[in-house]
């Protein structure tokens, strides 16, 4: 049935808020963010909606698997990995609270906004707010070493596993000087970070390289944060990665947008090579997720979790899946989009 098609390994959504948001104009159905700022501690897969809608029109394009993360605040909470198709949250976990995120403070403040930007200031209360995290993961590190206890500290369960090497440090952080002051800072305590956003990565390929660092790059399909900067940078800054040397996946932000992952490679392939921009969506997430021994190839010995696609799936103008698998179990492609489409197509074609 395949003969002529091609078969890609299922795509992997990192740093989404899928079946955690619903409807973006409707609060009651967002649920991706808790209360406060230190919510280390804090469980999206407990969370997480498997009955969505807006997974199914996801997984029409090949994304099969997801990393759901938490939203709001310094310490948003523990991120899980979850399989597309599934009927509750316990079905549908693959790795559960298998990273922590942190995000880290700016040096700079911005105003305006993408349309109208405004000046560019420096953060005043940068240090102070580097601090704060400090002393709150000092503590969460004596908290790790101690061998009674007399109550639980949740907030530091959710750090304990960090300092062992069992959980990811996923740290938010875009300017060049942000990236390398949070890896310098998470190195200081044992831990290697995984550095999320990532913008000005490109200005340090180097030092990545040097410390070992993973970037996570999230929104190239944006225009240039500075004035000066090549109106392509966006579009480039995966293929300077590359040629560099540095392990990076690429990312889409939000829960509906995940549909465009595949597109956004696609647009990285105009400098990477077509295998390079898909590696950057199924075998670097796999490695970053530390799953590549079940996901992320086509080897055997892995999950059969992958599609058949009638065109390129990093080309929109070709990219049709027309079965998918996830762990050797066919799934239904259909989704409400589609289900409208064929309806008013109906409708009017009489």
């Amino acid at each position: 049935m395949a003969e002529g098609q091609h078969v890609y390994p299922g795509l992997i959504a990192l740093n989404t808020t899928l079946g955690l948001n619903e409807i973006e104009a409707v609060p009651a159905t967002r649920d991706a963010n808790e209360v406060g700022p230190d919510n280390s501690n804090a469980r999206t897969i407990i969370a997480y909606d498997a009955d969505s809608q807006v997974i199914p029109t996801v997984r029409t394009n090949g994304v099969l698997m997801a990393q759901i993360v938490p939203g709001s605040g310094r310490w948003p909470g523990l991120s899980s990995v979850v399989q597309l198709d599934a009927w509750n949250w316990e079905d549908a976990a693959y790795a559960t609270d298998e990273g922590v995120f942190l995000r880290w403070p700016g040096p700079y403040a911005r105003s305006g906004w993408w349309a109208e930007p405004g000046t560019t200031t420096r953060n005043k209360e940068y240090q102070d707010q580097i601090d704060e995290i400090d002393v709150f993961v000092r503590e969460a590190a004596a908290y790790a070493r101690m061998t009674t206890l007399k109550e639980k500290n949740l907030r530091f369960e959710g750090l304990k596993p960090v300092f062992s090497g069992q959980r990811n440090l996923y740290i938010a952080a875009q300017d060049a000087q942000a990236i390398q002051d949070a890896v310098l800072w998470a190195e200081s305590y044992g831990i290697k970070p995984v550095i999320v956003g990532a913008r000005d990565s490109w200005m340090i390929t180097d030092f990545l390289n040097d410390h070992r660092v993973s970037v996570v790059l999230m929104e190239t399909h944006r225009l240039p944060s500075n004035p000066e900067e090549d109106i392509l940078l966006p579009f480039k800054t995966p293929s300077l990665l590359a040629a560099a040397g540095v392990h990076f996946a690429l990312a889409v932000d939000g829960f509906w947008q995940q549909r465009n992952l595949a597109y956004q490679a696609g647009q990285a392939a105009g400098w990477l090579t077509k295998g390079e921009a898909l590696k950057a969506i199924t075998l670097s997430p796999a490695q970053i997720l530390g799953l590549d021994d079940r996901i992320g190839s086509l080897e055997k010995g892995k999950d059969a979790t992958l599609f058949i696609c009638k065109g390129d799936v990093l080309d929109m103008r070709s990219s049709e899946v027309e079965q998918a698998f996830i762990q050797g179990r066919e799934i239904n492609l259909d989704n409400k989009q589609k289900q409208l489409y064929r309806m008013y197509r109906d409708k009017y074609a009489r």
